[in-house]
């Protein structure tokens, strides 16, 4: 198999201009018990298994390939429900006939012609395309000490031509739980739409969030593709967000009393969390219902996936803050600019937006520790910086340095730890360093968060929403639950909620972005 291959197609009618092949289904498991370290779903070779022998199994790849394709099947209708495969009918979907369904569906399922644009079950997509040789190769993520070429497929995602839920039949909610992020009305927008395609009536809106379904006080939202024609235009969310809310036995019961039997859930890991404890509630009672999540996280720190919606936008908008940042500093005398941005423990977007804005001098991320004081610390920098250039603007994700602020022990509603506020810690420390040392310095904080997260998403953003959105509707017609929909190397997948919600994704300090970064911005060790 050619590593640069990401797509493994089962039928002979699909093509793509870079191969053309047909493969048999031998899909991917991932061994637990080999002395692995996990991260994401590759995993770093311990001290540990380099020592020890338990790679000298000739067979050890195959049983690699085997447990990891066992993690990563897709939980289905059919688990649980012997006659679902005899239920199930041809897909509604097709966009070759483009006939407009009836309410009853007098005519049938039956489509005009046969169409060639549905996904097949066993398609699979590869997850990791870098075949490093060593494991001292920047970014290098190995399984073995070897760094041995083990293929990892994950479930391509899209339409199917056989469907598991009758489109009259469907009672469909969705809901946004945690907080704002620029997207969330585009994929709303999008499940509506693709619902109404495939017939379905009965599409509710569950406002701010989990809440939604114990507050009596709170009406539901009755949606269709009239109500959501134009909600894409603009940030925020239309059905509300909330963090927390009631206990998931009283979240399902509210689901069959409103007879929901499809539920689109949209947030960040701890909904995600809780969307898969729904999902497993709803088998426990052998409801036929299924449960597929949306990733909106803006810090962009769910396993497995190229990025999260919302990502893309928040980068592009913290380039305002940050050239404003960068106009302070540069017209004043000894200036310094100091923007802090979204990043609770992950750093991505600081990373991002330093190196597109290319006027950032220091960029610190929760992943790479670091000095303020000291002959190597940030402010001995900034002050080289000053006598050097004459001015100075840093870049600062607000989970970077939670070290040097005193801990409140408390947490939100979501079960997020509270953090200090980092900006105006570095803004205070940096005042008083430079008026300690007799060295004028003007120094300017700018905090762009809530500014950001309420944005209507870009262009780059709009696009994965919609086919977000698209593909969400498409795993739960497909019979699907407990899954979520994301985009790893470019292709769209499917993934079991608990692999993408095991931890956050966080910035490598040796990936070649960071290096990148440090490129760009020139700095030092702060160590």
């Amino acid at each position: 198999m050619d590593s640069t291959s990401v797509l493994k197609f089962v039928s002979p009618t699909i093509k793509t201009t870079s191969f053309y092949r047909v493969f048999s289904l031998p899909i991917t498991r991932k061994l637990r018990n080999y002395g692995y370290k996990k991260s994401s779903d590759v995993v770093r070779v311990s001290a540990e298994s380099t020592s020890s022998d338990r790679f000298s199994d000739p067979k050890w790849k195959t049983k690699f390939q085997d447990d990891f394709e066992d993690r990563f099947c897709l939980p289905h209708l059919t688990d649980i429900f012997d006659d679902v495969v005899a239920n199930a009918i041809p897909s509604t979907f097709c966009l070759k006939s483009r006939r407009p369904v009836t309410e009853y569906f007098a005519d049938g399922y039956l489509l005009d012609e046969k169409w060639n644009g549905y996904v097949n079950n066993n398609d699979r997509v590869l997850q990791k395309v870098i075949h490093f040789s060593s494991p001292t190769s920047a970014g290098a993520e190995c399984i073995d000490p070897d760094c041995s070429w083990v293929e990892q497929w994950v479930h391509r995602a899209g339409p199917r031509e056989k469907i598991y839920f009758k489109p009259e039949e469907v009672n469909a909610a969705i809901v946004t739980c945690g907080g704002l992020c620029p997207g969330l009305n585009d994929v709303i927008r999008q499940i509506v739409i693709t619902l109404e395609i495939y017939g379905v009536k009965k599409i509710t809106g569950i406002p701010f969030g989990y809440r939604g379904f114990f507050d009596d006080g709170i009406p539901e939202m009755s949606l269709s593709r009239k109500v959501v024609q134009n909600i894409h235009l603009t940030g925020g969310s239309l059905l509300g967000v909330s963090r927390g809310g009631p206990n998931i036995s009283d979240i399902v019961d509210n689901m069959q009393k409103r007879r929901i039997n499809m539920l689109f859930v949209l947030g960040g890991n701890g909904t995600h969390a809780g969307a898969d404890a729904i999902h497993n509630e709803c088998r426990k009672r052998r409801m036929r219902v299924a449960v597929v999540g949306v990733p909106k996280t803006i810090d962009n720190d769910i396993l497995l996936m190229d990025k999260t919606f919302g990502f893309d936008t928040a980068v592009e908008k913290s380039q305002r803050a940050i050239n404003s940042a960068y106009i302070e500093a540069h017209s004043a005398y000894h200036g310094i600019g100091i923007v802090k941005l979204m990043g609770r423990s992950s750093g991505f977007i600081a990373m991002h937006a330093s190196l597109a804005s290319g006027q950032i001098d220091i960029c610190l991320i929760p992943e790479v520790p670091f000095h303020l004081h000291g002959p190597h610390g940030v402010l001995r920098h900034l002050k080289y910086l000053l006598e050097t250039k004459g001015s100075a603007v840093v870049c600062v994700a607000e989970g970077a340095g939670q070290n040097f602020l005193e801990s409140i022990n408390s947490r939100d509603a979501s079960g997020n730890i509270i953090l200090g506020d980092i900006g105006v810690h570095v803004q205070q420390e940096t005042k008083k360093y430079f008026k300690d040392i007799g060295l004028p310095a003007d120094v300017k904080y700018i905090d762009p968060t809530y500014m950001i997260r309420a944005c209507r998403a870009n262009a780059s953003d709009g696009i994965l929403c919609t086919v977000l959105g698209q593909n969400a509707v498409h795993g739960a017609f497909a019979g699907y639950s407990g899954i979520t929909v994301g985009i790893c190397n470019t292709h769209y997948v499917y993934l079991p909620i608990p692999e993408v919600i095991s931890y956050p994704r966080n910035v490598d300090p040796n990936s070649r972005m960071w290096h990148r970064c440090l490129t760009s911005t020139g700095q030092p060790d702060f160590i």
